[in-house]
């Protein structure tokens, strides 16, 4: 199943966005560490790009994701011009400290005295835009929830005398390319419930958790992977958390422990989990490429 999911404020939400655009220096763009390029929108790049403007890529929820892959992706991004990567996790003060400084960095020009610094920021839904801006401003002037697209129109706060930041809606883009990025902003949370199926979700993430964290299935369901394959593991975590439909002679309750399985993964109670490296990124690419080249 392909997912695709573009509410329709969102058209408007990218035509503001890029008249705002016009009058900002530095685009913070919030990622989820755990799936940056797939959490990454292509219409920021290029609405950024059109206007020449520095990214300051917040890898975000650093805390839940694998740290070796954070590491290799910040080494990725760092390697592009006019691009500066940080891994943070927007609940922590000191790491939210660090963005004006950082942003000031990109813009020397803004650094006069005279011109303020402006600042957007700019990120899929549910990755912590919101949790971002109420720190950043040291009160709450965003709704933050565990739902995509809480935010619906933009907002300008002063910073101090010379620096001013923008917030803005959660912006999807209109078509997801690749089938594997719409599974992790699925399993990550990124969608709407109503344009995915859970168990199908929740198997695809099992196969990557399979492949790179079977020890944290093991630790957390008590279940030998060994042989398991994807849907195996779902049915393994069905059977150790009691997930049965009542009625169906024992059936299990897949989607019940689809549920189980991806919030246990958005908590983090699963350990520290990426989804994506740099190199399964390359990999994916290439494959995709692949038939393109033959046709």
């Amino acid at each position: 199943m392909a997912i695709q999911w573009f509410p329709g404020h969102m058209t408007s939400a990218r035509k503001k966005a890029a008249e705002t655009m016009a009058q900002t220096d530095v685009v913070i763009e919030v990622l989820d560490a755990r799936l940056p390029e797939a959490s990454s929108n292509p219409m920021i790049r290029e609405l950024r790009q059109h206007r020449n403007r520095p990214a300051l890529k917040l890898l975000n929820k650093a805390d839940l994701a694998d740290p070796a892959a954070t590491q290799a992706w910040l080494d990725f991004y760092n390697r592009q011009p006019g691009v500066k990567a940080v891994a943070i996790s927007c609940k922590k003060p000191g790491d939210v400290a660090r963005i004006p400084s950082l942003c000031q960095g990109l813009a020397p020009h803004r650094n006069d005295g005279v011109k303020p610094l402006r600042m957007m920021i700019m990120g899929i839904p549910n990755v912590g835009k919101s949790t971002l801006m109420n720190a950043l401003v040291k009160r709450r002037i965003a709704a933050v929830g565990d739902e995509p697209a809480v935010t619906k129109s933009q907002q300008r706060f002063d910073l101090g005398p010379r620096m001013s930041i923008t917030d803005t809606p959660g912006l999807m883009w209109p078509k997801i390319e690749h089938d594997s990025d719409g599974y992790m902003l699925a399993a990550s949370h990124a969608i709407g419930t109503n344009a995915v199926i859970e168990e199908e979700v929740a198997v695809f993430l099992a196969g990557i958790l399979l492949e790179r964290y079977a020890a944290g299935l093991t630790k957390r369901y008590g279940c030998d992977t060994a042989g398991l394959d994807a849907v195996g593991v779902v049915e393994a975590v069905a059977k150790k958390r009691g997930c049965i439909l009542k009625g169906r002679g024992g059936e299990l309750d897949l989607e019940k422990a689809s549920l189980i399985l991806l919030t246990d993964y958005r908590s983090g109670v699963l350990g520290r989990i990426s989804l994506e490296t740099p190199e399964t990124r390359a990999r994916m690419l290439a494959a995709v490429a692949v038939p393109d080249a033959a046709a």
